[in-house]
């Protein structure tokens, strides 16, 4: 049985309605550390949402914190089907003023399906020229990681320009199929990466949609802004559940 819903209503997403809210973490001081940059320009038309965002946002000491300088969860997480397939799939554009030429983690816009049930993460990153496949588990916050007989905590980028449209919409997928421990990465219908054997079982997905760096945390704190922009458009996400 196959199933296909849309995770779309951007209209709504700077009222943090039923489908979006901003993203960000619980700190262990109580307090709540938002991806949310102060001078965002937020736009929904077409059914499409936009967002330009100069960076201003870090965190010195926390490296999942700085990494994401604002962001959108899906308010509710996406189970994934027992002994099935589930796919998400939409198209983004994205730009950047000011980064530095040829690194991606400079600053780049994403896609992030995140379980927070067992630290795992599956993405994409996009800039202008260029895209990554990200597949990890990962230490977030106040996640109960799964102890397993492998590395526990690993997040592995797979740069690429393979079947990418520069300065273009593009066309992403992830599928994740836990009957087989599989997870499957597409560019505009092209499976460009294959992870197999994930070392535990997902359980459900909260989609994120984000302006991102990935700058490593110095002795000094973070390094991760210096007054770069990155712009973001991005489709609804097509949801897709095949079940046996």
């Amino acid at each position: 049985m196959t199933e296909k819903r849309v995770l779309g209503e951007f209209h709504n997403i700077i009222n943090e309605n039923n489908t979006w809210r901003i993203g960000g973490f619980p700190l262990q001081d109580g307090s709540f550390w938002e991806y949310r940059e102060p001078n965002a320009v937020v736009i929904s038309r077409n059914g499409m949402l936009y967002v330009r965002a100069p960076l201003s946002r870090s965190h010195d000491h926390v490296q999942i914190l700085d990494n994401a300088k604002h962001m959108y969860y899906s308010k509710e997480p996406v189970i994934v089907p027992e002994d099935g397939k589930i796919s998400f799939e939409l198209s983004i554009k994205a730009n950047t003023k000011d980064t530095t030429p040829g690194d991606l983690y400079d600053g780049y816009v994403s896609i992030n399906l995140l379980d927070f049930t067992t630290g795992a993460a599956l993405d994409f990153f996009t800039n202008a020229e260029q895209y990554s496949s990200v597949y990890g588990i990962l230490p977030f916050p106040g996640v109960d990681v799964p102890d397993t007989d492998q590395t526990k905590y690993f997040c592995m980028f797979k740069e690429s320009t393979d079947h990418f449209k520069t300065d273009d919409f593009n066309l992403y997928k992830i599928t994740y199929d836990q009957h087989n421990d599989e997870v499957i990465f597409y560019i505009n219908d092209h499976e460009v990466r294959r992870e197999t054997n994930v070392p535990v079982k997902l359980n459900q997905f909260t989609v994120a949609l984000g302006i991102m760096t990935e700058k490593d945390l110095t002795a000094n704190g973070s390094v991760s802004v210096h007054g770069q922009t990155v712009i973001g458009e991005w489709s609804p996400v097509t949801i897709t559940t095949e079940e046996e």
